[in-house]
């Protein structure tokens, strides 16, 4: 203002009791006013629009641009009220008569100017506020991968993002307005029938509701679609329901990898035959169709011979080849009723749904086998597998799953035992049997824990000089109960749970540690022979453990000679020669036993390094005087002289076949003839007894007596 007469009026105005407190700024140009508006911030600005450097519009201008925040108070003459209004159509917030600028009035104006400003404010930051949280939801509702459609309380379309839009066939502005029923087309897609309106339930309910299982969306151009999700009501600002919301999208992959889960669940994934879990579901049914109907059911459990061995000598890769080309053939062997089902590793079972007879699974399982026994080509290789099959009928062998399922395995079992590749019906004494290999089977794990085993000695003596020039380690275990109980009752056990490595390593680790024993105490030892079995023969680190079993006992490798058969041998052949090259490089001795009771392959005796061919007992029952029945135990004796091998006869027993193998200049020989298997005292006190070489030699017997030695321990 620059008529200082209105500016002391208007100071005077504002110093009242009434104006309350307020500091007041006064400049008298236009200049002066703008260059203060830059560096200071003002509540308001009154403004005289007849300054000298500035009139008029031009110099509201100038002001209204100079700040944001103040509120601006346009003073004018009556002449000039028209200017008056035209600023505050531009920007002013009001404008104020100078004559009515008084100390009643000019108070009152400015905190009405200041108070509306102030509500103008929080009504803007409302907005401001409002119309985020509009763009936010909008953004989130058209960005999100779901569709959204929303319904007033009558059901009526109210909204829908771009994806509802896309999934439904219709446009939000063609649907807006029409009822839910037309745009949110759903049927049950098992019975086909129209689905029930989620929106309507949600609204009864005012809950949140889910849509029916297996629901489908009739898009509309007549493209269905599965869909799964939800739906809920919506509230006003009283909590009362106005409508509802139903949030959904696509469910045709999850219900594809629900189904595919399902699948998996019941299926084997290598071959995609049933797996257990399925075969006993189907099983179960048919039980409950068989007991209606008076019918037979036939369980059949198959068991791959020797899969074990394949898959160590060809790689789990052809292993699973084989499975699967086994699977193959396997259903190509039954009807379309029937279940073929893998139950783990190489064992299948198969159920049969209706037998007429038990002679109907007899002849399936001989077909099984006929198909089995077809060579597989796979990557070149040629392989040959047999089936042990048992077989349990219902309701002769069980009523139930868990006991058909558990006689067919132990009827398998048998079929395994009685010589493999055929086909055992389950048997009630079979349950016996058993019972007594679980028996057996504590019985040895306590033996391994309590030290029940024991070693005896079997010596082997040179046939020409008669001397003691080693030994066979036989064990024995001391049964609680039966008390000294030989191999035979236990070993095949053994190798089938497993027992027979930790009973193995057991017993070599013993040898080792008796012979060194014996060294130590000055006796003459003789080399021990030790039957390797054929699970730890496998085992890739044996020869690196053998190494460091006889480094930390110091016992001298010659001492040792261990003994494989050959069938171990024909299982993974360079695995085999890999393994027996490394213990042959230590100095340990190595022997083939049971020779010509399995492939005797001659190519085999010259590839292997070893120094030993032990004929196998049987063969000494051939041996009969005056028959001309021994011309094979001649050939094997003749084959071990030829690749310089010692030939050890195992079962000599008596004065005739004595004079049998020395007439073919059999090496060595060991039976009761010479000595039974002594306990490691006795055979302590008979390596000294014998210090001296010479004096350990045996006299020729005589045709009516044995050996001035022979014990019968």
């Amino acid at each position: 203002e620059d008529d200082p007469v209105d500016a002391g009026l208007i100071r005077d105005a504002l110093a009242g009791p009434e104006a309350g407190l307020f500091h007041v700024e006064w400049v008298t140009r236009l200049a002066d006013a703008l260059d203060r508006l830059e560096t200071e911030d003002f509540d308001v600005v009154l403004l005289d629009l007849t300054l000298p450097d500035g009139q008029g519009i031009e110099a509201f201008d100038r002001v209204f641009r100079a700040t944001t925040d103040s509120l601006i108070l346009v003073l004018s003459a009556t002449s000039d009220e028209e200017t008056a209004r035209r600023a505050v159509q531009l920007g002013a917030h009001d404008y104020l008569a100078k004559e009515h600028a008084d100390a009643y009035w000019l108070p009152r104006a400015l905190r009405y100017v200041t108070e509306r400003k102030s509500t103008e404010r929080v009504l803007r930051a409302a907005e401001e506020t409002l119309f985020a949280e509009k763009e936010r939801a909008r953004v989130m509702l058209e960005s999100i991968g779901d569709a959204v459609l929303a319904t007033d309380l009558q059901g009526n379309v109210i909204y829908l993002n771009p994806v509802a839009e896309e999934m439904t066939g219709w446009s939000r502005e063609e649907a807006l307005g029409r009822t839910l029923a037309e745009v949110f087309n759903i049927i049950d897609g098992t019975t086909r029938e129209i689905a029930s309106n989620p929106a309507l339930r949600a609204i009864e309910q005012d809950q949140t509701v889910g849509l029916a299982m297996d629901c489908i969306l009739i898009r509309r151009d007549g493209v269905e679609t599965a869909i799964e999700d939800s739906a809920a009501p919506i509230h006003d600002q009283d909590g009362k329901v106005s409508g509802a919301v139903i949030v959904f999208h696509d469910g045709s992959q999850s219900r594809a990898i629900t189904d595919k889960m399902a699948y998996m669940a019941q299926h084997d994934v290598l071959t995609g035959l049933p797996n257990r879990l399925l075969l006993t579901e189907r099983l179960d049914q048919m039980i409950v169709l068989a007991e209606r109907h008076h019918k037979q059911l036939a369980l059949l459990f198959l068991d791959l011979d020797n899969f074990k061995d394949i898959n160590d000598a060809l790689g789990h890769q052809i292993g699973d080849l084989l499975l699967q080309s086994v699977a193959g053939r396997l259903k190509g062997c039954v009807r379309a009723s029937d279940t073929v089902c893998r139950q783990g590793g190489d064992e299948f079972v198969i159920l049969l749904s209706e037998i007429e007879q038990p002679h109907d699974a007899s002849r399936i399982a001989e077909m099984l086998r006929a198909s089995l026994a077809v060579p597989h080509f796979i990557e070149g290789h040629e392989i040959h597998v047999n089936l042990s099959i048992g077989i349990s009928l219902y309701p002769r062998d069980g009523e139930s799953v868990e006991t058909l399922m558990q006689n067919a395995d132990l009827a398998m079992f048998h079929a395994k035992a009685n010589g493999r590749d055929r086909h055992q019906f389950f048997r009630s004494e079979m349950n016996s049997r058993a019972l007594d290999r679980m028996f057996i089977e504590g019985g040895l794990r306590r033996a391994l824990k309590q030290e029940e085993f024991l070693l005896h000695y079997q010596p082997q003596v040179d046939l020409d000089s008669g001397a003691m020039i080693g030994a066979e380690v036989l064990i024995r275990w001391q049964h609680p109960e039966r008390g000294l109980t030989y191999p035979a009752y236990f070993i095949g056990i053994a190798e089938a749970c497993g027992l027979i490595v930790p009973i193995g390593q057991w017993m070599l680790r013993e040898v080792v540690r008796q012979v060194q024993a014996w060294l130590d105490a000055g006796l003459c030892a003789v080399p021990v022979s030790v039957n390797i079995s054929a699970m730890e023969f496998r085992n890739e680190r044996f020869p690196e453990e053998l190494a460091l079993l006889l480094e930390e006992t110091g016992l001298a490798p010659s001492y040792l000679e261990l003994e494989v058969t050959e069938s171990y041998l024909m299982q993974d052949s360079a695995a085999s020669e890999r393994t027996l090259a490394a213990i042959r490089g230590m100095g340990v001795r190595l022997a083939i036993d049971d020779f010509g009771t399995g492939y005797s392959s001659l190519s085999y005796l010259k590839r292997f390094p070893f120094d030993t061919l032990k004929i196998d007992q049987s063969f000494m029952q051939d041996i009969i005087p005056g028959e001309d029945d021994t011309t094979l135990i001649s050939a094997v004796i003749g084959i071990g002289k030829t690749l310089r091998q010692r030939v050890i006869a195992e079962g000599v027993e008596t004065q005739e076949q004595l004079a049998f193998l020395r007439t073919r200049h059999c090496s060595v020989g060991q039976g009761f003839l010479f000595s039974h298997p002594l306990p490691a005292e006795d055979f302590a006190r008979l390596l000294a007894g014998r210090d001296d070489p010479l004096s350990r030699r045996l006299p020729q017997p005589p045709s009516h007596a044995r050996p001035a030695w022979h014990f019968t321990g």
